[in-house]
């Protein structure tokens, strides 16, 4: 299984961007498909999830409201719609695969198969 997350740049603050992430390899069970960020020095954090079961969604709080996750489904893509950026949001963007239940989406533990990332740089 590979991930592979495209679609970062270069935006000004209160801009937009559409990240995706695109599976390809063999077919694998999993929970849904997340993504999470890792700005200079600090550690990897959680963004967003979907899960397969529903379409259930979650987001963190710092992104609620500006973020939108969803799923093409003819590509076997998850993409990331980010609007009003902010030169916080700045960071490397990563998708994973829960491969746990959904009940633990938000531990990066629970993830498998990461992308190679793509930067946002958003600024001010």
């Amino acid at each position: 299984v590979q991930l592979q997350a495209s679609g970062g740049g270069l935006v000004q603050a209160g801009g937009s961007l559409r990240l995706s992430c695109a599976a390809s390899g063999r077919t694998f069970s999993s929970y849904g498909r997340g993504w999470f960020r890792q700005a200079p020095g600090k550690e990897r954090e959680f963004v967003a999830v979907l899960g397969w079961n529903g379409g259930s969604t979650d987001y963190a709080d710092s992104v609620k409201g500006r973020f939108t996750i969803g799923r093409d489904n003819a590509k076997n893509t998850v993409y990331l719609q980010m609007n009003s950026l902010k030169s916080e949001d700045t960071a490397v963007y990563y998708c994973a695969v829960l491969t746990k239940e959904w009940r633990l989406r938000f531990d990066l533990r629970q993830y498998a198969y990461w992308g190679q990332g793509t930067l946002v740089t958003v600024s001010s």
